[in-house]
């Protein structure tokens, strides 16, 4: 069983910035993607950020104020969230694909946290 552990979320004013951790821990031979995840109330989950061996893409609406980066020798993501706005007040989720011998390659959410910008 693989479980993903978020944290840093909070309230912050419009400007300013907050950082999401995400950690996986269990039993696992790899990590294969991480993305963060939001979704604000009465609206679908929409991807934020992703990050893979190769490459990182982001949602046009966090293009240059947000930053999904990895820490591969602890298992963690991060989102480093910078001007951020009253429109990205949601609760953020991480997500994972990992390689396990018993399931193969499988997706992980974690509980989300929630993030609340004031304007």
């Amino acid at each position: 069983q693989v479980q993903l552990a978020e944290s840093g979320g909070g309230f912050v004013q419009a400007g300013g910035s907050l950082r999401l951790s995400c950690t996986a821990s269990g039993t696992f031979f790899s990590i294969n993607i991480m993305a963060w995840y939001r979704q604000a109330p009465g609206q679908q989950r929409e991807l934020v950020a992703e990050s893979t061996d190769i490459n990182t893409k982001y949602a046009d609406s966090v293009k240059g104020r947000f930053v999904i980066s990895k820490d591969s020798t602890k298992n963690t993501a991060y989102l480093q969230m910078n001007e951020l706005k009253p429109e990205d007040t949601a609760v953020y989720y991480c997500n994972a694909n990992v390689w396990t011998p018993a399931a193969g390659s499988t997706y992980y959410w974690g509980q989300g946290t929630q993030v609340t910008v004031s304007s």
